[in-house]
């Protein structure tokens, strides 16, 4: 179902749109799990909030998403990239332990949805990959924001996909297509002038 949009939502989320011909666009949408993780650590004393147990004792603080979302970073068009360090925590200050995972799930699901608005076309199908796939709030809240234009959530296994091995498979997906000499990286996903191979081929 093309367009669709593969989203990996890691410390940082990125998506790569794959529209119905042409060059792919990919670029980075905003914080994936690197505040919900920084903000249970400091204000629980846990790594992660596993399966969004934290953050289902909570709700959206809507102010808190909005102030998040006015960024200048999401009015740039792509090819962009985000550090870890980007976005912190100072605007969820002083909300309640739940309260701020609940609500920084939010905001890493609002972030991604916001994609569209610097894509070719809304994607109809958007597959999520990496950690953040196991959050049920951020999946859930792209699910609840997709439907609203008649698009479809499924995680990277409701696909077929190995949702652990993802990133693995597509380095190895380069690593033929640089062996083949076929481009890895384009205009629209890089800002490179134009679409180029890379890397050296290392025999034993």
């Amino acid at each position: 179902m093309k367009p669709a949009v593969f989203v990996n939502v890691g410390g940082i989320s990125n998506i790569t749109y794959v529209p119905q011909a042409g060059d792919p666009v990919a670029f980075d949408t905003g914080p994936g799990n690197t505040l919900i993780d920084q903000w249970v650590s400091r204000e629980g004393g846990i790594p992660f909030d596993a399966g969004g147990a934290i953050a289902s004792e909570g709700g959206v603080v809507t102010e808190v998403v909005a102030r998040y979302l006015d960024n200048p970073f999401f009015a740039e068009a792509g090819p962009k990239s985000l550090d870890r360090n980007d976005f912190t925590l100072a605007i969820a200050e002083g909300l309640e332990l739940a309260d701020g995972a609940r609500t920084l799930a939010n905001v890493s699901a609002e972030a991604i949805l916001k994609s569209v608005e610097h894509l070719p076309e809304a994607p109809k199908l958007w597959i999520v990959c990496g950690g953040g796939r196991k959050n049920p709030h951020i999946v859930g809240d792209l699910r609840a924001g997709a439907a609203r234009s008649g698009a479809e959530v499924v995680v990277a296994e409701d696909a077929g996909l190995d949702g652990d091995a993802t990133e693995a498979e597509a380095w190895a997906y380069l690593a033929v297509r640089s062996v083949l000499g076929l481009p890895l990286t384009f205009p629209t996903t890089t800002g490179c002038r134009e679409p180029v191979s890379g890397g050296v081929r290392a025999d034993p």
